[in-house]
């Protein structure tokens, strides 16, 4: 089941509000087009998505209610929408890095904008192929859902849910407008609009704009009646809008809204949001009452703990005297065990707090990790610092992590010292990295150091388990490192990097872990080539894969993310499989697993989640046996 159906099949989720409403606060015109700001003043829709993420939205909305080819073209824009959409895709995934948390990204997909013959063949095609442009774009860009809202008529929406359907995987709510009286503008009941909407493949049925919350309730229970069991979502407006000084102004206020929530949810309702003439205000106070009643429900199974952080027991550090084997971190002791290793990488935020980091890690932890490994500003991208990350994971989630530890970013006694912090706060595993230059990233004026790179830095850690500085110095203890190195079996000079791979693990690595594989000759090759020039090969192999979540991620990867080099073979089936992509993805990667940890010297498996959805990434470990899945058991 997709991330978001899971969450909302456990709990009741919030939406944002309004986007219109906001963008005419700051000064836009009702004679422009809106979705055209994105580009023309990304800063304002940015600031919105970020308030309504701050007042507490799981959900938040891309700014595409009208970026279809039928709507652009009233502007002249009918050219751009493969642009828009991905733009405000874009927006609010960088909303989601800041925000520190788990937010959902809803793409946002309206109605066309004008009337239809039905009965016409041509024009039927015609508004599905608006469709498919559209919600192709919101799928390859990164949203999570399709949030299809505001159709008057449920046929174009039944259009809509099936070319989703038939295009991708994603979930979809479908929502339509109701007047008072209970009815679509062009007169369908709801009863009526909901099994045509659930025939077509709709996983949420919902209701949005039009009228206020309280008028919205008889239409949610009507739905609930006519499809128990089956998640709804309501969305109303903040009551009729009255017109005072030229602007449209909104009645109901954040209180009003707040008090409807116990109600909406009593009818069935799991996702909950706003539409026109709500603000950030309204959905705060939403997200309080939600949660009050959330509390509430579950009073009665609450406990009283006695401490109220668990005791760090995760990567601790052994006295000097009781031998190698007790200094030994958890993660190497399972290594000369002899057992399948799983590793689940995350990424750090781009923000203060590192929630849906920690959700991830602990996904990872209950399906089978052995360990979390956490990047070190991948593409030289401003992020939380790894370790900082490694220690909330290791106090929070009891779960083992990898430190990827780079040389870019910091002087030789710099270096030395982080490693010794990272010690004394139990973060012993290292994945030694030179880290990518500056220049790849956001903050290309940053100065690159590399006193040393990833050879020396593993000579380092080596010096340090022997109890000495790089200097020579004493350090009272030996430290203990298990120290990892990375080695690209893609890589076309493949005997360069074999050479390197050698120098790394001559200077003391215990492990190493390989960049993203798609086919298992390329590790035989690369093994066989390294035991041609070096002898036996002689450290344990966490094999990396990385499930493909489509086509255009699969000719991404290959063609502009360094040190991924996928097969054609593999391009060809991800071209083939067409809106199952994601499943075929986690299938490749599950068949790509089977046979690798059947390979000499691999050892385990190190998922690297795309998007950070650690969900799917994680369902490639279904394939292993359960013995081989209890890391923590």
């Amino acid at each position: 089941m997709h991330p978001f159906l899971q969450r909302l099949a456990t709990q009741p989720l919030l939406a944002d509000g309004a986007m219109g409403t906001m963008l005419f606060a700051r000064g836009a015109s009702s004679e422009q087009c809106l979705e055209q700001l994105v580009l023309d003043r990304p800063g304002w829709v940015t600031g919105i998505h970020q308030a309504y993420a701050a007042a507490g939205a799981d959900v938040i909305t891309t700014h595409t209610f009208g970026a279809n080819r039928f709507r652009l073209a009233q502007h002249g824009l009918e050219g751009k929408v493969r642009e828009l959409n991905f733009k405000a895709v874009r927006l609010v995934r960088d909303v989601r890095e800041v925000a520190g948390r788990s937010l959902f990204i809803g793409g946002n997909v309206g109605p066309l904008g004008r009337r239809f013959n039905w009965n016409s063949p041509a024009e039927r095609e015609a508004v599905a192929e608006a469709f498919r442009e559209q919600i192709g774009v919101l799928w390859e860009a990164g949203s999570d859902l399709l949030l299809m809202e505001t159709f008057s008529d449920v046929t174009e929406l039944e259009i809509a849910v099936q070319v989703a359907r038939s295009l991708c995987d994603l979930p979809i709510v479908a929502s339509m407008t109701y007047a008072g009286d209970g009815l679509t503008p062009t007169g369908q009941p709801a009863d009526l609009v909901t099994h045509r909407l659930l025939a077509a493949g709709a996983d949420v049925v919902g209701v949005n704009c039009s009228v206020g919350p309280n008028q919205m309730l008889d239409t949610l229970h009507a739905m609930q009646q006519t499809a128990p069991g089956h998640l709804l979502s309501a969305m109303p407006n903040a009551g009729f809008p009255q017109r005072v000084e030229g602007r449209l102004y909104y009645p109901s206020s954040p209180e009003y809204f707040a008090e409807h929530v116990p109600a909406f949810l009593a009818r069935g309702a799991r996702l909950l949001g706003g539409c026109c003439g709500t603000t950030p205000m309204h959905i705060r106070a939403m997200r309080m009452a939600l949660d009050a009643h959330l509390a509430q429900a579950a009073a009665p199974s609450i406990q009283v703990l006695g401490d109220a952080l668990p005791e760090l027991r995760v990567g601790e550090a052994a006295d000097f005297d009781e031998g190698e084997e007790a200094r030994a971190t958890g993660l190497l002791q399972k290594l000369r065990a002899g057992k399948f290793v799983i590793s689940v990488e995350v990424d750090p935020p781009r923000a203060f707090t590192a929630e849906k980091q920690l959700e991830g890690a602990r996904h990872a932890k209950a399906v089978g990790a052995d360990a979390v490994n956490v990047a070190d500003s991948p593409m030289a991208r401003v992020r939380m610092g790894a370790l900082a990350l490694c220690i909330q994971i290791q106090q929070q989630v009891e779960i083992e992590t990898i430190l990827h530890f780079t040389t870019r970013d910091r002087s030789l006694m710099a270096l030395q010292s982080d490693l010794i912090g990272a010690h004394a706060l139990g973060v012993r595993n290292v994945l030694a990295l030179t880290g990518d230059p500056p220049s790849l990233g956001d903050m290309q004026e940053s100065t690159a150091v590399y006193d040393v790179d990833s050879i020396g830095l593993v000579k380092i850690l080596h010096t340090f388990n022997q109890g000495y500085d790089i200097a020579g110095r004493e350090m009272g203890r030996k430290g203990g490192f298990t120290i990892a190195v990375a080695c690209d079996p893609t890589r076309p000079d493949l005997g360069q990097e074999v050479d390197r791979f050698h120098q790394k693990v001559s200077g003391g690595a215990h492990f190493t872990m390989t960049q993203p594989i798609y086919d298992p000759q390329l590790w035989r090759n690369f093994l066989a080539l390294y035991e041609e020039r070096y002898g036996e090969f002689p450290v344990p192999v966490l094999i990396g894969v990385l499930p493909l979540q489509g086509h255009r991620h699969a000719t991404f990867l290959h063609n502009e993310v360094p040190g991924i080099t996928l097969t054609e073979a593999t391009l060809e089936r991800m071209r083939l499989a067409g809106a199952n992509g994601r499943q075929e993805g986690v299938k490749m990667a599950q068949e790509l697993l089977l046979e690798l940890k059947e390979l000499p010297h691999v050892q385990g498996v190190y998922l690297m989640p795309s998007f950070g959805r650690y969900e799917l990434a994680c369902q490639v470990l279904e394939v292993l046996t359960p013995a081989e899945r209890s890391a923590h058991a």
